[in-house]
């Protein structure tokens, strides 16, 4: 007899995406066909992996599983499973008012999901899990939660205190990826900053990555979502001093004016954070920070959104992401501020931030015409090869275009002249070198 397919629709950030990788490969050993599909609406069994993080991500996920509940209704679909932050948060509403749904599971007990649908016990690894990126990249969750409570954030709220994974079983994870032949190590938390605190009594974030480095086939790895106050600025040493460790940061600020800080409940000042800044700088010179602004969060006004621009001005950081405040369920800003700032408003500075990072990425990227880096190749599109350098994280971050008469490999790293630039791409070929 076939096994049954199991598709997971995974949605939300790339910490759900490894939550989604784990069920995939408990799923294959209990006798299952698992994929994950984003695209694909039928199968013998659906699970939808749930952002509830934003607005928008909400109702993505909330139409995602009313489209499979209506595709169970023209039998295109047997059984429907609702996991992760979405159904975490709000259990009790989504169950009285979706009851074609077979099973809700929340964002940590989805492995449930096995005894419900077989009865051959996993013996899974608990790190253990089938990629759903290329064979040489991966994420590495470090960790869970979040203490900081930022009055904007709905995170703390849905995934509870922070939580760090053992070092020896983070470190038994990447080598098992190596062996495999992973060579990209992106490592996500939702508070790089805090990692190791909770279980050793230290900072150890600058530990962990150093042993990482370490790993045999490990050839970058590459920092996500540090946090600005109490940074452990010991990881920059190991940065500095280990080539498989990309310069590259991702380190959200926010907002730079103190007022707003404040109101954010960020726990850092505006000299702080540019103290935080120049010693980053100092450190690794060559770092590319990729950070995270909002615009409009209550009492923005526009001498403090002027100041924003003035602040993202000088910094010129390599890569910024911006959004616009939207009052979140539970959340401090929601129970404390009135979202008095129109939505226009909201709009055009964010608007105008944008346009601004664009003039700065320019001119960066045209700096780095005429030197040689290092891209990895991830495929092809019409004429060019399509690449990331060290600088450039997956699916958020700008590519490398490359021009070559020979055949490239996807997966392996190629010496790139960079012969000219736009805001948000490279063009380069081959170097001889």
């Amino acid at each position: 007899m076939a096994s049954k397919r199991v598709n997971i629709i995974s949605l939300g950030c790339s910490k759900n995406l490894v939550d989604t990788e784990r069920l995939l490969k408990r799923l294959e050993d209990v006798g299952f066909d698992a994929v994950s599909d984003k695209k694909t609406r039928h199968g013998d069994i659906v699970i939808v992996n749930t952002c509830g993080f934003i607005g928008d991500a909400k109702e993505e996920s909330i139409n995602t599983i009313l489209e499979c509940v209506e595709a169970k209704r023209r039998r295109q679909i047997d059984k429907i499973f609702v996991m992760g932050c979405l159904s975490e948060r709000y259990l009790d509403e989504l169950t009285s008012e979706i009851d074609e749904v077979d099973g809700w599971y929340g964002k940590f007990n989805w492995n449930k999901i096995i005894s419900t649908l077989s009865d051959i016990k996993s013996n899974t690894l608990e790190y253990d899990r089938k990629l759903t990126t290329p064979p040489y990249s991966a994420y590495i969750k470090i960790a869970e939660g979040c203490n900081r409570f930022c009055a904007f954030c709905a995170i703390p709220i849905i995934t509870g205190r922070f939580k760090s994974r053992p070092i020896e079983e983070i470190l038994s994870e990447v080598k098992l990826l190596a062996s495999r032949g992973v060579v990209e190590f992106n490592v996500i938390a939702q508070d790089l900053s805090s990692y190791g605190k909770d279980i050793y009594g230290c900072l150890k974030l600058a530990e962990l990555i150093d042993k990482m480095a370490e790993v045999d086939g490990v050839k970058w790895i590459r920092l996500h979502y540090a946090y600005p106050t109490e940074f452990p600025y010991d990881v920059l040493d190991v940065m500095a001093r280990r080539k498989n460790v990309c310069n590259y940061l991702d380190i959200a600020l926010q907002h730079i004016n103190d007022h707003v800080l404040a109101n954010m409940n960020r726990h850092i000042t505006t000299s702080e954070t540019r103290r935080l800044i120049e010693r980053i700088r100092k450190s690794v010179p060559n770092i590319h920070l990729r950070t995270t602004l909002m615009v409009g969060f209550p009492g923005e006004d526009e001498a403090a959104f002027d100041e924003l621009l003035d602040f993202t001005q000088e910094m010129r950081f390599e890569r910024m992401g911006a959004f616009a405040y939207c009052e979140e369920d539970g959340t401090s800003a929601q129970k404390n501020f009135i979202d008095s700032i129109p939505e226009d408003v909201k709009s055009a500075r964010l608007d105008k931030l944008m346009a601004l990072q664009e003039e700065i990425s320019m001119e960066l990227n045209q700096q780095k015409v005429g030197s040689i880096i290092e891209v990895l190749i991830e495929g092809k599109e019409g004429d060019y090869y399509v690449g990331r350098s060290e600088y450039d994280s997956p699916e958020v971050d700008p590519v490398v275009l490359v021009k070559s008469n020979s055949p490239l490999k996807n997966g392996v790293f190629y010496p790139i002249k960079i012969t000219s630039a736009m805001p948000f791409e490279l063009l380069g070929e081959l170097a001889n070198v």
